[in-house]
């Protein structure tokens, strides 16, 4: 058989991938064949704000290859796409694009940015959606999905009154991380914490003195608390002191709490409840009020005096100066290090304020006629293992996360997003986009009729460790309260890209690597054969151009070795022949290997599995059995030939199947030129047990 010397992906991809998606065979309902058990993933949706990265071309490799051994394992093997609006984020990246065109969003009524931002992301799914295809996403797209489908925004209202009606949610005034720059509360887990080196100021309060970084704040200040056990200021404990303040004289309580810290700078700790967390704790265990210095837009208020109308900075500046001409500023360490919280986005210095009217998910209390709380149910499905982890370690990672946890603020001061049904509240807020996401998995698959019943619960959910707490948790939380089962029976995670240096992947460094890119580059096989080849489950991914290089020559090899196996099948007819005993040892190490290949699969030892793939291919297939062969192929003895043409032609067929769910293209392209098949497609061939 004629086949073409080199292997050009660019001749091949494009037209395999038609040929598949005119099948219908990503749909469970078209396989061929009894097929009793199913296998579902339900892929973590993209963000609807830009083209695909090199993150979603490791997951799509993973999930991909998971679906096409399932399938060929006889399952029904259903892989559901969609995609998310992803609220925050979208917003913060369509905020950017019009910066870039000279715009404001601010020149927009609420509903104009959100048919903008709507037609932005709708351009992007549909870029997405053909990259995920050349990607070789075996997914059935007639399942497509969208956070904001009608039904999609239909379900997360009526769960949200059901959280409501069953005591788990809660609406009021409390402390919130606020970022002045996107005018929105984000989560804790939205927040991240850098270090950082600032002045620590040593201010006269009447008799004591107090440590702060924040100066500015002091006109919040509602008492002064210290450690009970701090003999220092016994005396004070439970009494009013005169204090000489900026706006003039004031009485201040002392009080004594356990949560002080007696080594942090004099002891004594002032208390402003609506600026600093563990204040506003304090201040709700002593029934203290709370005075708001800083409003959204990061300046000081009508509170603060002669000081109304200043940016934080600017006022601390200001305030020093005035303590210093009062007499008021004792000392200051210039060399205070510690730790801040910023936008997880922008990096913009959060401002803890107090917010009116937010609504809170209920982690650790159980509301009023419930005998379990929502950190309860996730900690259950885990500990009875109907949620096992890969790796294991992540396990008790989980466990120890869900210990820490807090209530779960789920408004946000943001256009873009499904807005919470609440007439009563002063704007017009929307659901924090993890709490939509959080019902994905229920959400997909109550979208057709039967398909909750048929493959809930679904069986892995494949995505990175960072969004463990973010993502994770919460779905086992909401599937386990929702319908008494987590959403999956395993969660396998993958690392971080980085590169040769062993940095994360960002764009600020230019360390960015397209995935599109090396597919065209080098193909879509060889960049899904280097995200998956020695990287173990949770382990970082260090990628780098000679590792895409190095498996575009492992697809070579395989066309080569294919096509000169191929072209030596002359008058080869695949019956059943008496093999010599070499031979037989060769096919039963090759069921060995199959073997081995399999056991490896089914333990999620994915990078072990491509690595004996690829050992024997090259190294026992190619470099010995093939060479050893060439000779019995020159034979003019008959039925030598045929013994090799047949010994060559199973362990080719066998392999194709075995590389097909790591390198689907070039194993299809193959397939289709073989002389024998038994099927249409490889990918619904027999996995070689």
């Amino acid at each position: 058989m004629e086949i073409p010397k080199i292997y050009d992906h660019k001749n091949f991809e494009e037209k395999i991938y038609r040929l598949w998606e005119e099948s219908k065979l990503f749909s469970p309902e078209k396989l061929p064949g009894k097929r009793r058990e199913t296998f579902t993933i339900v892929m973590p949706p993209p963000n609807a704000n830009g083209p695909l990265h090199i993150g979603h071309a490791v997951f799509i490799s993973l999930q991909d290859l998971m679906i096409r051994y399932q399938r060929m394992k006889g399952k029904k093997a259903l892989w559901i796409p969609g995609f998310d609006h992803a609220g925050f984020e979208t917003q913060v990246v369509f905020d950017k694009k019009l910066e870039k065109e000279g715009k404001s969003r601010f020149e927009f009524s609420k509903k104009e940015l959100f048919e903008k931002i709507l037609a932005f992301s709708k351009e992007n799914i549909t870029l997405m959606r053909e990259q995920l295809k050349k990607l070789g996403a075996s997914c059935d797209w007639s399942r497509e999905a969208f956070t904001l489908d009608k039904k999609s925004v239909d379900f997360v209202l009526k769960v949200f009154r059901k959280l409501k009606k069953d005591g788990f949610l809660y609406k009021g005034e409390r402390i919130v991380n606020w970022c002045p720059k996107h005018q929105t509360a984000l989560s804790d887990l939205e927040v991240k914490y850098i270090e950082r080196t600032d002045p620590l100021y040593f201010i006269k309060y009447g008799p004591l003195v107090v440590a702060t970084t924040r100066p500015e704040t002091k006109f919040g200040d509602v008492a002064l608390a210290v450690h009970p056990k701090d003999k220092r200021y016994k005396k004070y404990i439970g009494k009013e002191i005169l204090i000489e303040d900026l706006l003039g004289k004031k009485k201040m309580k002392v009080i004594a709490d356990f949560r002080v810290d007696p080594n942090f700078g004099t002891g004594v700790l002032k208390i402003t409840p609506a600026h600093d967390f563990l204040d506003f704790e304090i201040a709700q265990t002593h029934n203290l009020k709370a005075i708001e210095v800083i409003d959204e837009d990061g300046k000081l208020n009508e509170n603060a005096g002669p000081f109304q109308g200043m940016e934080v900075l600017k006022a601390r500046e200001k305030v020093v100066k005035a303590l210093k001409e009062k007499g008021l500023l004792v000392s200051i360490d210039e060399n205070y290090k510690h730790k801040i919280a910023v936008c997880y986005k922008c990096f913009t210095q959060i401002e803890p304020i107090l917010l009116k009217d937010q609504y809170f998910l209920k982690m650790k209390e159980r509301p009023k006629g419930k005998n379990f709380s929502l950190k309860e149910l996730a900690e259950k499905a885990v500990l009875e293992g109907k949620v096992e982890f890969t790796p294991k370690r992540f396990k008790e990672i989980f466990l120890e996360w869900l210990d820490q946890i807090k209530d779960w603020n789920i408004s946000r001061q943001i256009v873009w997003g499904i807005k919470i049904p609440d007439k009563s509240l002063k704007r017009e807020d929307v659901f924090d986009t993890w709490f939509s996401s959080s019902l994905w998995p229920i959400t997909v698959l109550k979208m057709k009729k039967g398909d909750f019943k048929k493959f809930y619960p679904t069986d892995v959910m494949e995505t990175g460790y960072d969004i463990l707490f973010f993502w994770v948790a919460r779905m086992i939380m909401m599937g386990m309260y929702l319908t008494g089962k987590p959403p999956f029976k395993r969660v396998f995670l993958h690392g971080l890209v980085r590169d040769k240096k062993g940095q994360k992947m960002s764009k600020s460094k230019g360390n960015v690597i397209d995935p599109l890119g090396i597919a065209s580059l080098y193909g879509v096989d060889a960049l899904r054969m280097a995200l998956i080849f020695g990287t173990s489950p949770g382990s970082d991914l260090v990628l780098y151009e000679e590792k895409f290089k190095s498996f575009r020559n492992f697809a070579n090899k395989i066309w080569n070795a294919s096509r000169f196996v191929l072209m030596n099948l002359k008058d080869f007819q695949p019956q059943k022949i008496i093999l010599d005993k070499n031979s037989q040892e060769i096919l039963k190490e090759l069921k060995s290997h199959c073997q081995k290949v399999t056991q490896l699969m089914d333990s999620f030892q994915f990078h072990l599995a491509a690595q004996e793939i690829y050992d024997y291919f090259w190294h026992r297939f190619c470099d010995q059995i093939i060479e050893k062969e060439k000779e019995r192929l020159k034979s003019d003895d008959e039925k030598e030939r045929q013994k090799s043409q047949y010994l060559l032609f199973e362990i080719l067929k066998t392999n194709l199947k075995l590389l097909h769910p790591f390198m689907p293209f070039i194993t299809e392209a193959i397939y289709q030129m073989l002389p024998f098949k038994e099927k249409k497609f490889l990918m619904i061939e027999s996995w070689p047990v």
